[in-house]
């Protein structure tokens, strides 16, 4: 299957970012290099673009889509880009992208194991290395996927569900994302079935603890702003209201200046600002992208410049 990436956000990406010809800029999540093929477009022979990947199969195909243009594509994880710049001789960059989420390839090939509308062996490793999916749904105990399920998920039948992938996994090993299907869709009361599709909190909830998304999410934006030069922007596209939160609150931190009680009559503590808020609200998807790609629906866009 050939590797669709259609870029969330482009055009408002592009003029968030405020690209430089001569600037340097990392893809932190390249995928298949929509973002980053548009802004290495834009970029001159002293212009660099470097994307990153976790994903071996996003690596590749990035490095096919970008072979002519002024970009270096690695495989590694965003959350050590201060140490691949290291390795690039790179101090800062201009310009910072983050695409969170699963992307439309991962979903799309059944034999990744992403998706609960095909039946497939459960993975679900973004890196294709490490903790699948089929250890947590096999080995890991009740409380513990009650847990992911209520936290990551916001399930709230997520206690029933982990009880009865207990109980099945004691009668033969859960193997397939069509059997983790069917035990989530037999644990939700028959009235909230059709709401939505009953397994889609609980796939994402699993997919981000494989992943560990939230964690890496953390030390990418802390390594992001590391990584930026003063006046350089970082870009971050989220997709769930979780991830958006984690964003929001780091770069609420990172914009706020003095923490002193407010009965206080001098600041004492000396803090400032380390960056502003390019848009105050996140950016979201205008009603022509929505009805040419609905997977941009839930994608928001916030936007920081560092001091």
């Amino acid at each position: 299957m050939e590797f669709v990436h259609v870029p969330v956000l482009l055009n408002e990406v592009l003029e968030g970012l405020s690209i430089r010809p001569d600037g340097i800029y990392v893809d932190g999540t390249v995928g298949g290099a929509g973002h980053s093929r548009c802004i290495a477009s834009r970029l001159n022979e002293d212009g660099l673009l470097i994307g990153l990947d976790r994903d071996p199969d996003a690596a590749a195909i990035a490095a096919e889509r970008l072979a002519d243009y002024p970009a270096k594509v690695v495989q590694r994880n965003y959350s050590q880009m201060r140490e691949v710049l290291n390795e690039l001789g790179i101090g800062c960059a201009d310009g910072i992208l983050l695409d969170l989420g699963v992307s439309s390839h991962q979903l799309d090939v059944p034999e990744r194991g992403f998706s609960y509308h095909a039946d497939a062996p459960l993975d679900m490793r973004m890196s294709r290395e490490g903790l699948s999916a089929y250890d947590i749904v096999n080995v890991w105990d009740a409380g513990q996927l009650t847990k992911i399920l209520r936290d990551y998920g916001e399930e709230k039948f997520a206690a029933r569900i982990a009880a009865n992938l207990v109980e099945a996994r004691k009668i033969a090993p859960i193997e397939t994302t069509g059997a983790l299907a069917d035990i989530i869709r037999d644990s939700i009361p028959q009235k909230y079935r059709r709401e939505k599709n009953p397994c889609k909190k609980s796939f994402q909830a699993i997919r981000i603890a494989v992943n560990d998304e939230f964690g890496h999410l953390k030390l990418g934006l802390q390594a992001a702003f590391d990584c930026l030069k003063p006046g350089g922007r970082l870009a971050v596209i989220t997709f769930h209201s979780l991830e958006d939160r984690i964003v929001k609150q780091q770069f609420t931190q990172w914009c706020t200046g003095c923490v002193c009680p407010p009965d206080f009559p001098q600041c004492v503590c000396g803090n400032k600002p380390k960056g502003r808020l390019v848009t105050k609200k996140p950016v979201t998807a205008s009603e022509t992208e929505l009805a040419a790609n609905p997977r941009s629906r839930s994608a928001k866009l916030r936007l920081l410049e560092r001091s």
